[in-house]
């Protein structure tokens, strides 16, 4: 019997390929990478960077939350960004999320994204 369960919510977007938002072995729940989609639309919320960065954040917010966790549970965020330059940007809005201790994370330039987002973010959750 296996103890892996698949995560899904209404309350973020719908995987727009062959994935689950969320995948929960055991008490670690793996997020699959968010874009700034709104749920309702499927939509990137608008072309302004830090929009976009808190659109994710609360799309990750919503697939903890459905996990039966909470942000302070994230232990691991890998964030994807188009243009390094918005890294403040990033730790700005991420400040209004997170407290301290914050997760381990990793931040990585990349070419481009889908649906021409600026911003995807995953990360690893252990639930307490």
């Amino acid at each position: 019997m296996s103890n892996k369960g698949v995560i899904h919510t209404d309350k973020a977007p719908a995987a727009i390929g062959t994935y689950s938002q969320a995948v929960k072995a055991g008490d670690t729940v793996y997020l699959s990478g968010q874009i700034p989609l709104v749920p309702e639309t499927m939509e990137i919320i608008s072309d302004d960077f830090a929009e976009q960065t808190e659109q994710v954040f609360k799309n990750i917010s919503a697939v903890v939350e459905a996990a039966g966790g909470k942000l302070s549970d994230v232990v691991k965020l890998n964030i994807y960004l188009t243009d390094l330059s918005n890294f403040a940007t990033v730790n700005e809005v991420m400040g209004r999320f997170f407290k301290q201790p914050y997760p381990a994370r990793a931040a990585v330039g990349i070419k481009e994204l889908p649906k021409g987002s600026l911003v995807e973010i995953e990360g690893i959750v252990v639930l307490s």
